[in-house]
């Protein structure tokens, strides 16, 4: 099979590889039909590499169509169209009963002191092989695959593999309803997604982004939209009769714009040889956190701050003061895939399209074009969002 590898920091291969095949009785085998780059796809082009290995198969959104079947499989079968949630969880044990399938206990990466395996997403989570490829190997397969029916393009059900997911998580983490104010921090997939749903929901909401494309994208959608200024927060102040926003959604993660001493030592660390960097990123690694800070400042009194954007500083400085005397709220964490499906599904399936996921893709491209829209997307060229990878074999 064909598929996208990793070989060093900013530089990815699309190979031939042997085709997976089934090594446990729960797994399953699709042909890939649709897989994405994600935002946390480009931490592992950019920051992550001390966790690759080269030859690693990165991606962690795909669909596509059951091939073959482990003899313990009971609710899939050949032919089967299916969502691969990029999360690995066994359906059944206590963290999973909770909805926090990212805690599950039965692939937590104990070695790493991770939570659950991560489909091609570093050593980190397991370093299993990823979805950006004409075939993936889905482990435990009945807890894990999500059976959608025809009818729909892949691009409405896709995204129930990461993005779609992680923004709904990311609105009731920050425990909005109808009439309250939100902001979102950055309008890649997650904080468009994020934003309409909020305003779905019925909140008022305002996103912040430099990019006048990812504006421009969000304002279709009755999303109000500032660009990243120095009067940004007051801006926010202003529109919340002084008091700040409800809650803030921060959609951006380790690699926000305006960090630029946090930039320079992540850049440091990923120069050192392995046996250095991997400690370094581990115990001592800083993320860039202007937009975290920002959210701390922009939030209201008593109001809550929802990380969805990855972070992975070990030793990230935080105004502690400051968000105890105004009383703040912080969720975050990986995305709980499996416990918002039935929640997203029938909007996904409806034919209004609630929440735009039709128009979201910026690129479609055959997965042999992935390493140059890697480089695109990170650079925000083109007017790029979201990219779908299209294998030749489809």
């Amino acid at each position: 099979m064909r598929a996208v590898t990793w070989k060093a920091k900013r530089t990815l291969s699309v190979e031939t590889l042997p085709d997976p095949g089934i090594t446990d009785p729960g797994d399953v085998i699709i042909r890939v039909t649709s897989s994405a780059i994600c935002g946390s796809d480009l931490h592992l082009y950019e920051l992550l590499g001390p966790f690759l290995a080269k030859g690693d198969v990165l991606g962690h959104e795909a669909m596509g169509i059951v091939e073959e079947v482990g003899a313990d499989v009971r609710h899939v079968k050949v032919g089967d169209r299916v969502v691969v949630p990029f999360v690995i969880a066994c359906g059944e044990c206590a963290m999973c009963r909770r909805g926090l399938q990212t805690q599950c206990e039965t692939t937590q990466v104990r070695s790493q002191g991770s939570g659950a395996a991560l489909y091609g997403y570093t050593s980190l989570y397991g370093q299993v092989p990823g979805g950006q490829a004409e075939y993936l190997r889905v482990l435990r397969a009945d807890a894990n695959c999500i059976v959608v029916p025809d009818g729909l393009p892949d691009e409405r059900y896709l995204f129930l593999s990461d993005i779609l997911p992680t923004a709904w998580q990311g609105v009731q983490y920050a425990g909005v309803g109808a009439g309250d104010s939100v902001a979102v921090l950055g309008l890649g997939p997650v904080g468009q997604l994020a934003a309409r749903i909020a305003r779905h929901l019925g909140c008022e909401v305002t996103a912040v982004d430099p990019v006048p494309e990812r504006r421009q994208m969000a304002e279709r959608h009755g999303v109000s939209t500032l660009d990243l200024h120095d009067d940004m927060i007051t801006e926010l102040h202003d529109r919340t009769a002084g008091r700040g926003p409800d809650a803030v959604v921060d959609a951006v993660g380790m690699e926000a714009h305006g960090s630029p001493v946090a930039a320079t030592a992540q850049a440091a660390v990923g120069m050192l040889p392995e046996a250095l960097s991997r400690p370094a990123m581990k115990h001592a690694g800083i993320d860039r956190l202007a937009a975290l800070h920002t959210a701390l400042k922009a939030v209201r009194r008593g109001g809550t701050v929802s990380i969805s954007g990855v972070y992975a500083g070990e030793a990230d400085p935080m105004p502690m003061k400051t968000m105890f005397d105004r009383q703040l709220t912080l969720r975050m964490g990986q995305c709980n895939v499996q416990r918002w499906i039935d929640d997203l599904l029938p909007l996904v399936q409806d034919p209004a399209d609630p929440l735009g996921i039709d128009d979201l893709v910026t690129h479609r491209v055959p997965l042999e074009e992935a390493p140059g829209m890697y480089e695109t997307f990170q650079k925000k060229e083109d007017g790029c969002i979201k990219v779908v990878l299209k294998p030749q074999s489809d």
